[in-house]
């Protein structure tokens, strides 16, 4: 890929500066989306990126994609004289682009050198709680996205009750080790500040959107922690999961949550750690 994170794939600094160069458009390739009832073998269909092939400084086929960016960059491409088309569903396209940039993490290609070595950690007694006060709200079989996952240690939980969630994360590191652990899965693991996610995910695409240990909040970081809670419930289709450490915390979710069009209730969730997700909001979209 031409970008080295899915924050650039909005800006796209270097996409411009190749389309800018002229560089490989004797030989493309064009991604297309399939659609229902659509001739493959047609032109038509979302253009979701293409391939172009760079002579130097080595041989290689460079992925580009505008389909999240701000601007429009290939609607004036010309096609070189060995254009082809292939088809993708967006979703797989759009793993394929996470899993492509989870492995250059994980390789760490970008990286001058790793701070953390030690594998993430993980504390089973946790994992059995959340199971349990999970089990009953969650649909079965529905797709999930988990918010500011960190390296995974709840994702465990979801994954134990039969999930394969989309995980988000600012922290890239914390990522990585997630996904150098295999907490994490490579084509559903995104760095990336949770208020970007709608550039590249439709609003209710997902059953639940889930987020374990949300905070520590307090008066001077509320403002970014409610952005962040009330702009990943949008892509929920019905249900929000927030757990806190403090009902302070918890209380401070469910007036946010109400004011952008949610219902719910605080729910006590004490266990013998007495740390992790000691209360959570459960909301549904009000009708």
């Amino acid at each position: 890929m031409a970008e080295e994170c899915l924050a650039d794939l909005i800006a796209l600094p270097v996409t411009m500066e190749v389309l800018e160069s002229g560089e490989g458009l004797r030989e493309s390739i064009e991604i297309r989306e399939v659609g229902d009832g659509r001739d493959e073998g047609g032109d038509d269909g979302a253009l979701l990126g293409v391939a172009l092939k760079i002579r130097e400084p080595t041989d290689l086929w460079l992925l580009l994609t505008d389909r999240y960016g701000e601007i429009e960059l290939f609607g004036a491409l010309p096609k070189g004289s060995a254009s082809k088309v292939v088809r993708a569903q967006e979703e797989k396209f759009l793993e394929a682009l996470v899993e492509w940039l989870s492995f250059a993490l994980k390789e760490e290609l970008f990286c001058e050198s790793c701070p953390v070595r030690s594998p993430p950690l993980f504390v089973p007694e946790r994992e059995a709680s959340l199971e349990r006060f999970l089990r009953p709200h969650l649909p079965r079989g529905g797709e999930v996205l988990e918010i500011c996952c960190g390296s995974g240690m709840a994702t465990q939980t979801l994954k134990s009750l039969g999930f394969r969630p989309w995980t988000v994360d600012l922290d890239s590191c914390e990522i990585c080790l997630g996904l150098k652990s295999g907490h994490l899965d490579p084509t559903r693991a995104m760095v990336l500040d949770a208020r970007l996610l709608s550039r590249f995910i439709s609003p209710r695409k997902f059953d639940a959107v889930v987020g374990f240990m949300v905070g520590l909040i307090d008066a001077v970081n509320w403002p970014l922690w409610k952005d962040i809670l009330t702009s990943s419930a949008e892509l929920a289709k019905d249900l929000v999961i927030y757990t806190t450490y403090t009902e302070r915390e918890a209380k401070m979710v469910a007036e946010a949550m109400n004011c952008a069009g949610w219902c719910g209730e605080v729910v006590a969730n004490p266990d013998d750690l007495g740390i992790y997700d000691q209360w959570a909001w459960v909301g549904r979209r009000r009708r």
